[in-house]
């Protein structure tokens, strides 16, 4: 068993993203961690290079059923156990996530999303504490006025078979870094098929609105009930759609925490790739990494 592995789902449009995640994961933690890349089989050769003893290249159809085809030109995927609806890109990406990590012989999987980059060394003891897998958890942040995020509570709660509704205010669980354990996603699995009498990932793709942090995050704390410690400062995020120009860039670094082990700036802002370097640069000042003052 290692002590940790990455797992990344990506594709073509953030193939430069990934190239500075994957840059980080060699960087910042050990020889013996692997990165876990999961990208649609018409990319495979666009990631190829990456392959090798710390790099594992996945595709779609290796580790989801063969049933399960990709519409070209489309974000729409088909299963024919259940044709209607087509099922959406980004579900099947969170299945491909559960699917994999369901598969790793890792003590605890560090789940990243391809704008993220790691900033300080990263290495299980950071993750694991008195013997449980930290969890992101930020208690009581979903509010009436986070409509999706209820819906993503239903559905876990649907999936789980757990009684009641989802009533906000509720924790929420959505990172773009993330710890999961491997065997909790395992279990999380069979609690699934148990639950819905189907196997886990048609039951899963079968909502339209679902998100796996959060049917990982209430299987550990309302069928687990292991009450495992939280972190909400592991990753140095911003969600913000608006693109960061140089000097925002670098004011976004200089508030990164002591406590982060990544940073993220969404994809979704278009912030061009000199101004995140230049974030990745100051936040690599601000841990002391690169050897200047802070």
């Amino acid at each position: 068993m290692s002590d940790l592995a990455v797992v990344t789902p990506t594709y073509r449009p953030d193939a430069d993203l990934f190239a500075h995640l994957h840059r980080s994961v060699l960087e910042h933690t050990s020889g013996d961690t692997v990165h876990h890349v999961v990208v649609p089989a018409s990319d495979r050769a666009l990631f190829a290079g990456y392959a090798g003893p710390r790099c594992r290249v996945w595709t779609y159809p290796e580790i989801l059923p063969r049933r399960i085809t990709h519409l070209p030109g489309t974000a729409l995927w088909i299963d024919p156990a259940r044709p209607w609806p087509p099922l959406r890109g980004w579900v099947v990406q969170q299945a491909a996530k559960i699917a994999v990590t369901a598969r790793l012989d890792a003590r605890v999987v560090l789940v990243a999303d391809s704008d993220v980059v790691l900033v300080r060394d990263a290495g299980p003891e950071h993750f694991v504490r008195d013997g449980q897998t930290v969890l992101y958890r930020a208690e009581g942040a979903v509010h009436d006025g986070m409509p999706e995020h209820v819906t993503w509570h239903r559905a876990a709660r649907d999936l789980l078979g757990l009684p009641g509704t989802a009533t906000p205010p509720l924790p929420d669980y959505v990172s773009s870094l993330a710890c999961w354990d491997p065997a909790v996603v395992r279990a999380m699995i069979a609690r699934i098929e148990e639950a819905t009498g189907r196997d886990w990932l048609g039951a899963f793709t079968a909502h339209l609105r679902v998100s796996e942090f959060i049917v990982y995050g209430v299987f550990v704390d309302e069928v687990l009930k292991t009450s495992p410690p939280g972190d909400t400062a592991m990753c140095h995020s911003r969600w913000d759609r608006t693109p960061l120009d140089h000097a925002g860039a670098v004011a976004f670094a200089e508030r990164l925490g002591p406590r982060a082990i990544g940073m993220m700036i969404s994809a979704k802002s278009r912030t061009p790739v000199a101004a995140r370097l230049a974030a990745i640069q100051r936040c690599a000042q601000v841990t002391g990494l690169d050897g200047s003052p802070p």
